[in-house]
């Protein structure tokens, strides 16, 4: 791995332990050994190795999409919800889920980056649980982006009161939410 994909993965670490306004370039060159002249080489700003830990993100969910397409949706919705399970076992929440808070405070173009993010996760996911629907494998009322809101607040939330209340909040509220929408 690259330096430029060192900062990204270390960034990407901070921002899901900690938030996106609580490091600084310094905490990131000390564990990787290198000046903080070296991190504005790759990040002149802070905001940019921000759009660039979202950019990661996102290609990674594409990604994941793209290894899905083949799978039911219901197994679709299941690797999904896996994404955050895997989250939590790293004791980490969404990117989602800890630039939210400092959504304000971002730079314009981060921004921009977590709604595109945000968007097509929705798009996606609104995708998936009409297929559902439609198939007979999902059943809920109302439509289904609202429910497609529902289900990614969920995840986001349960990783945050994982955090706070430990024990097996995270796989309760998890197996809840699967419970609620699946046959």
């Amino acid at each position: 791995m690259e330096t430029q994909e060192k900062l990204v993965a270390l960034a990407d670490r901070m921002i899901r332990m900690q938030g996106y306004n609580a490091f600084s370039y310094k905490d990131l060159s000390g564990p990787m050994h290198i000046k903080n002249a070296a991190v504005h080489y790759y990040y002149p700003t802070k905001a940019n190795l921000g759009v660039a830990v979202i950019d990661q993100t996102i290609r990674e969910i594409n990604q994941s999409k793209q290894r899905w397409a083949d799978l039911p949706v219901d197994q679709q919705l299941e690797q999904f919800a896996q994404l955050y399970a895997r989250d939590h076992e790293a004791e980490l929440v969404c990117l989602m889920g800890s630039l939210a808070p400092d959504y304000r405070t971002l730079p314009e173009t981060m921004q921009a980056k977590v709604q595109q993010m945000g968007e097509e996760i929705l798009d996606w996911l609104t995708d998936c649980i009409t297929k559902g629907r439609e198939q007979g494998l999902f059943h809920f009322k109302g439509d289904p982006y609202d429910r497609a809101l529902l289900v990614i607040s969920t995840l986001l939330s349960a990783l945050l009161l994982a955090r706070v209340l430990g024990g097996d909040t995270f796989q309760r509220m998890y197996r809840q939410l699967l419970a609620d929408i699946m046959v």
